[in-house]
């Protein structure tokens, strides 16, 4: 097989997951999340390639599922077909804080109102695999959005190409200061 073949097989992830992203995040500039829509609705927050995280180089200190002193999503337990127990969360929910090694502090939101069914627990003892395979391993959380949300939770969010026009443009703007 040449190297050419090897290129236009698609990974698992373009393969069964569709890539919806949401951009400047709370007004903040390039805080950019992905989120990737499996068939049977389930779907799990990433980073997006645009996200400071991933462009300035930077290092990772630490990962946080301690939003405030009462609630951390690393308490969340889930059981059952129907997924009963998991934290109820809106679009704007804070999922986790990121502390780089520069000093700047990321809050990681669900981008989706859903049910949380799990944290990517590997990140608190592995921090770079956010930056390593955001996608992949480095994912932040899975979520299931109620199955009467399921059709509309794409209307707030960007399709690939929507996003590809975002970052032309922001490259653009960077190009002409």
């Amino acid at each position: 097989m040449d190297e050419t073949e090897v290129r236009r097989t698609p990974s698992v992830i373009d393969r069964y997951f569709t890539r919806w992203y949401k951009t400047d995040l709370k007004g903040k500039p390039c805080e950019d999340h992905c989120i990737l829509q499996h068939s049977n609705r389930i779907c799990v927050i990433t980073l997006a390639e645009s996200h400071p995280l991933l462009q300035k180089g930077k290092a990772i200190q630490s990962v946080s599922y301690q939003i405030s002193a009462g609630c951390s999503r690393l308490q969340n337990k889930v059981s059952g077909k129907s997924k009963r127990g998991g934290q109820f969360l809106t679009e704007l929910a804070p999922l986790c804080r990121i502390k780089s090694s520069d000093g700047e502090e990321y809050t990681l939101y669900s981008c989706v109102r859903g049910r949380l069914l799990e944290v990517n627990e590997d990140i608190l003892t592995r921090p770079n695999l956010l930056l390593e395979k955001p996608c992949a391993e480095g994912y932040i959380a899975v979520l299931l959005p109620k199955f009467e949300e399921s059709k509309s939770l794409t209307d707030t969010l960007l399709t690939r190409a929507q996003y590809e026009d975002i970052l032309l443009k922001r490259s653009a703007v960077k190009v002409d200061q």
